[in-house]
């Protein structure tokens, strides 16, 4: 079963944007995943397809309608449907390599994209959305978080990279940030390649390798060696 993504926005031409070219954009066009939109707007409430309300409680900005995204969730995602329900949130689970690999091994992902200020908690626990966050920062919508966590899925699908080790070494797949890589010229603004990795001692370049990925894990990220 192929990776299926349906994408449920207010901006449906934005897709699939960046996720058309390069690998990803290969991988659409052979059919290696699917990608769908869904306005929401179709689904609005009235003459004026309205999505959104005040937020209760007075504050500033407009809440994503809960009646609105439910029915666009049940058109995209039926009763049976396997695959799980995101939703795009600065106040989701960190986006992690692990959470990617298992998407990437499922058959998909519905992926709402919110706006405004945000969406009602109760199609949140209603729709069993799992809320996704791709970092500590506010985006002014899902969009560009669905992209990204679009990209990291569909580079781990079958037959989408070249040569399917070269994702077995990147930062983050083995609890560490990856280690530096060098190629031609050997020297550039006198700085030369270390002679470790031109020496032809295979044993010497790894154990190289898993210091300097060890070093830089500790001094930028020494949280991934805490966990």
């Amino acid at each position: 079963m192929s990776f299926r993504a349906t994408v449920l926005t207010l901006y449906p031409e934005m897709f699939p944007g960046p996720l058309g070219v390069s690998l990803a954009g290969k991988a659409l066009a052979r059919g290696d995943f699917a990608l769908e939109t869904v306005q929401i707007r179709d689904f609005g409430v009235g003459r004026h397809r309205t999505v959104d309300d005040t937020p209760s409680g007075g504050g500033a900005g407009m809440v994503m309608r809960a009646d609105v995204l439910a029915n666009a969730i049940d058109s995209a995602s039926p009763a049976g449907d396997p695959r799980p329900r995101l939703l795009m949130s600065p106040r989701g689970k960190p986006l992690t390599q692990v959470r990617v690999r298992e998407l990437a091994a499922s058959a998909g992902a519905v992926i709402l994209c919110g706006r405004f200020e945000g969406v009602d908690e109760r199609v949140i626990e209603a729709r069993d959305l799992e809320e996704v966050s791709v970092g500590d920062y506010i985006l002014s919508g899902g969009e560009m978080a669905a992209m990204v966590l679009l990209d990291a899925v569909v580079r781990l699908l079958p037959g989408v990279m070249g040569n399917a080790r070269s994702g077995e070494t990147e930062s983050f797949e083995t609890g560490l940030l990856e280690h530096p890589h060098y190629t031609r010229p050997a020297e550039w603004e006198g700085r030369t390649i270390p002679d470790v990795l031109t020496s032809g001692d295979h044993g010497a370049v790894e154990r190289w390798r898993q210091a300097e990925a060890e070093f830089i894990t500790r001094t930028r990220r020494p949280d991934l060696l805490a966990e």
